[in-house]
């Protein structure tokens, strides 16, 4: 067997290797710098928000203080809520690219305001944004493929196969040389990747897992490049058939997956949701206000014993009929969340089958920008929800002005939420 210095000085005065190796380490380190000023730009967004949302609430605040109107303060009054990205999203855009990521959330009916914006099986969508994840995942396969398709038939079209068998050359000569190519690729890969996860603090240990992954993918490519060059056909055969492997793996079937999956988990369109939501609370209006009250006690039977509406209108019955909306749609709202996690524990079953939508599963799990992070996201928008209606209902039902100093004890968004 023949040392790495010479293997790698044999191998880099293939006339592809070089440049195919410089042209995936281009590709991987754009899409590092991609995924980087999108991640910032994101968080630039979300610490801009911070400072205008005390702007915008000032102002409120010095219009409602002069007649003490808390249900106008409730109604005008904008909160801001976020989710900041991890530090290895830059790696896997995932749900980021697809989903909101900053929601100002009223005191009003807040599913139609959560639904506004869908949630997307991104695991199993066709290629998308160009993350590092794309270059990986689609990318990278090909490079080893260019690289690997000629290991063995190389050689034996060059005449040089029956001369390296008569050295003595077995399993560990090509086992050498397929590690060196799959060694160089990681490495093009890899390496932008690390300079990125250190620029944005990531942890060495996810870092570590992270690559593990990444590695282990391309080790599939490789046993099924070596597969293939056994098979003793030509070069240009061995390319075909690697390519048509490539094409059937990364594309065809992932898509074949997303079409079965999505027809035997049907799921609402979150704008359904938002509609019916809607249709729901505009319907209040033309409901006896006795009846609404009293439905609205049943849930908050707290406020039941508060001074009786009277006038044409009151925010009492307002925002009764508001949460009233919310609760027509819980069943549909949870099977809706239902219908996202069966798809995406389905995505994860064919992630074990298929390795493109496997590494893409895992990338985005480990980013943190799969659709769990996603309904993580949306489950402290609800809580936070709740703590704002409960803070405002004592001024509403109990009609207790809200005056300029109220407003700094309204509930404010934590990063847990």
């Amino acid at each position: 067997m023949t040392g790495l210095g010479p293997e790698l000085r044999i191998f880099l005065r293939q006339r592809l290797a070089g440049p195919t190796l410089a042209l995936l380490a281009l590709l991987s380190a754009i899409s590092v710098g991609a995924g980087i000023l999108e991640i910032r730009r994101q968080t630039e967004t979300i610490a801009r928000i911070q400072p205008l949302q005390a702007a915008e609430e000032a102002a409120v605040a010095a219009w409602v203080s002069r007649d003490g109107d808390a249900g106008n303060a409730a109604y005008y009054t904008f909160h801001a809520t976020w989710d900041r990205p991890s530090a290895l999203a830059f790696a896997a855009l995932g749900q980021r690219d697809v989903a909101p990521y900053v929601l100002r959330v009223r005191a009003l009916a807040l599913e139609s305001q959560i639904h506004e914006g869908e949630n997307y099986n991104a695991e199993l969508a066709l290629p998308g944004r160009f993350d590092w994840a794309f270059v990986l995942t689609f990318l990278a396969p090909l490079i080893l493929i260019v690289l690997m398709h000629d290991l063995v038939s190389g050689e034996r079209e060059a005449g040089r196969l029956q001369a390296l068998q008569a050295a003595g050359a077995r399993l560990g000569l090509w086992a050498h040389r397929a590690g060196l190519r799959l060694g160089l690729v990681f490495l093009a890969v890899a390496a932008p990747f690390a300079v990125g996860a250190g620029m944005s603090g990531a942890k060495a240990a996810e870092v570590l897992a992270l690559l593990t992954a990444a590695g282990l993918y391309l080790a599939f490519w490789t046993l099924v490049c070596l597969g293939v060059g056994a098979l003793g056909r030509s070069s240009v055969a061995n390319g075909a058939v690697l390519a048509a492997t490539w094409v059937v793996l990364t594309l065809v079937l992932p898509a074949l997956a997303h079409i079965v999956i999505n027809s035997a988990n049907p799921v609402r369109q979150g704008v359904e949701l938002t509609l019916a939501q809607r249709e729901a609370v505009h319907a209040g209006w033309d409901k006896p206000k006795d009846a609404t009250l009293t439905a609205f006690f049943r849930v908050h039977p707290e406020w039941r014993n508060t001074p009786p509406v009277t006038s044409g209108f009151h925010w009492k019955w307002y925002y009764a009929f508001q949460h009233l909306g919310d609760l027509s749609v819980a069943d549909p709202v949870l099977a809706y969340r239902r219908g996202l996690e069966s798809r995406d524990a389905w995505t994860a079953r064919t992630g074990l089958v298929l390795p493109a939508v496997g590494v893409q599963t895992t990338l985005h799990r480990m980013a943190g920008t799969d659709l769990a992070a996603q309904l993580a996201y949306q489950d402290r928008i609800r809580a936070f929800h709740e703590r704002l209606r409960r803070f405002y209902y004592p001024y509403i039902f109990n009609e207790t002005p809200f005056r300029e100093g109220d407003f700094a004890k309204a509930p404010r968004w934590a990063e847990g939420g």
